[in-house]
């Protein structure tokens, strides 16, 4: 298996030729994509003058009309497109693609049993991006280069990139992973200047294919443009506060996963091979199941339970706040379903 000493192992191979005047900086930038590949992921390093870019698109289709403007202020404008502090000699920006399986989660209520998946990024998101941070760092220290984190639209980026290309559901596909994939990026002072930028572009496979439009309920995904209509998606509301309750407009039996939604996923061809890719696996009693649709806190559950809520990421504060309200509407419906559940 390829590890990261045999990339510092590599480097030093470089480093060996450089000094006979044998290889250029395009080298060790070809190397690190190489080897990121040997290591199961996908990258592209970009240069630190595309920042403005992103910004600019990203403000252009708010001022266009093209974000629902709650949708904008809850999701969007938090991005930072600022060279960090901690790295202000930054001259590229390295995004990494990493794949990801699904996670799942059995709750019993009433003597049912229900299977719920948690799609890809919903589970150990932030140990992915700090491994792949943990990565970068160790390779790139050999050589006197650092990284710092981003806020960055990540998808945008890993498209105009040249590492994805969007879906007609707007998700980013990258080669060998379909969809079920985590993106991070990281700031580094890595020199680069020739890139991969391109326009923003959906895989051609897409042009004759409305599968995912046709699998989409709430009419998100739409033929008159390109752009996803987010504020319509189910992930949207699902992610939401607790105290928010589903539009009336959502019928219960479009809810597919316990956050998330896989409808445009699920039928989409170049997902097919990562449809049963399930790994972390989780399974709640009926009283286990009744405590978490009350709310309790976290120091009123089990230590058992809390200890499968952490291996799914759902122990945090926001989880346990809007975890009763999607649970609900797989077991029941509103106020009947909280007397019953002694909520």
């Amino acid at each position: 298996m390829w590890t990261a000493d045999c990339f510092l192992q590599s480097f030093r191979t470089i480093d060996r030729c450089e000094e006979r005047g044998m290889v250029s900086m395009g080298a060790y930038i070809e190397e690190l994509l190489l080897d990121l590949a040997e290591h199961g992921y996908q990258g592209r390093i970009v240069s630190i003058h595309h920042l403005s870019e992103l910004r600019d698109e990203i403000v252009e289709r708010f001022n266009e009309g093209l974000f629902d403007e709650e949708f904008y202020r809850l999701r969007l404008a938090s991005f930072d497109f600022n060279v960090p502090e901690s790295l202000p000699d930054a001259k590229s920006i390295i995004v990494v693609a990493v794949p990801r399986p699904q996670a799942q989660a059995i709750f019993t209520f009433r003597g049912k049993k229900k299977a719920l998946i948690l799609p890809p990024t919903y589970v150990a998101y932030q140990r992915t991006t700090n491994r792949v941070g943990e990565y970068l760092t160790r390779v790139l220290k050999e050589k006197g280069y650092r990284i710092s984190g981003t806020a960055l639209p990540l998808k945008l980026l890993a498209v105009r990139s040249g590492l994805a290309e969007y879906g007609m559901n707007n998700i980013v596909y990258v080669s060998g992973m379909g969809s079920f994939l985590q993106l991070a990026a990281f700031y580094s002072d890595l020199p680069f200047e020739e890139d991969s930028w391109r326009e923003a572009r959906m895989m051609k496979k897409c042009e004759d294919c409305q599968a995912c439009r046709r699998s989409c309920p709430t009419g998100a995904i739409s033929s008159d443009r390109f752009l996803l209509h987010a504020e319509r998606c189910i992930s949207y509301y699902n992610e939401r506060r607790g105290d928010v309750p589903f539009p009336a407009w959502i019928d219960s039996s479009w809810h597919n996963c316990l956050y998330g939604c896989l409808r445009c996923q699920r039928v989409c061809a170049e997902d097919r091979p990562f449809l049963n890719w399930v790994v972390e696996k989780e399974e709640f009693s009926q009283g286990e199941t009744e405590l978490l649709l009350e709310g309790q806190s976290l120091d009123r559950l089990p230590s058992l339970t809390v200890e499968k809520l952490r291996n799914l990421d759902l122990a945090d504060p926001d989880s346990l706040d809007n975890l009763p309200r999607n649970l609900r509407v797989f077991f029941g419906a509103g106020e009947e379903l909280r007397s019953a559940s002694g909520g």
